[in-house]
């Protein structure tokens, strides 16, 4: 077996697809869970990036815990992982433009990312941000093991243009 194949069938393994799914689902389920509990804390944290228009800030505090919550909930359980993952890395690169914007404009906050008193982010926040991207689009192209869609739900056909 080549390198290249051994890299291959080893970056395809199911097992693989099942612990980066499960680790980025639970990421995103626990930093749900203290934005959820504390909104208004959240929504001083989204205010302090000045990336949003104060009007947007309290709405941004509701919603984007509970996406975040049933996204990593369906990445975790295996169900409809690529529109999970999909979401989840939509939301990984907005949030690491916002810390790009923030870090270039000098602005020393937390990222807010699990609690609001955290240490003020630098390029290794990016960095982490940009390794759970990485890892939520193998979870996007690869199959793991033990998805529950498989057995709860038909695949949908492909549509053929």
């Amino acid at each position: 077996m080549t390198m290249k194949a051994w890299l291959t069938a080893a970056l395809a393994h199911p097992v693989l697809g099942l612990v980066l799914r499960v680790y980025v689902g639970a990421v995103f389920v626990l930093a749900s869970m203290y934005k959820i509990n504390f909104p208004g804390e959240f929504a001083e944290t989204i205010a302090a990036y000045q990336l949003v228009p104060h009007w947007a800030v309290n709405a941004l505090a509701l919603v984007m815990p509970w996406a975040e919550l049933v996204c990593g909930s369906l990445m975790v359980l295996g169900v409809r992982t690529k529109a999970a993952a999909a979401a989840i890395g939509g939301m990984l690169v907005l949030f690491s433009l916002a810390i790009v914007i923030t870090l270039l404009r000098g602005i020393p906050i937390g990222c807010g990312c699990f609690t609001s008193m955290e240490d003020p982010m630098g390029w290794d926040t990016l960095l982490r941000d940009l390794l759970w991207l990485a890892m939520t689009a193998h979870v996007y192209r690869f199959p793991s093991a033990l998805q529950l869609e498989m057995g709860l739900f038909k695949p949908l056909r492909e549509v053929d243009a």
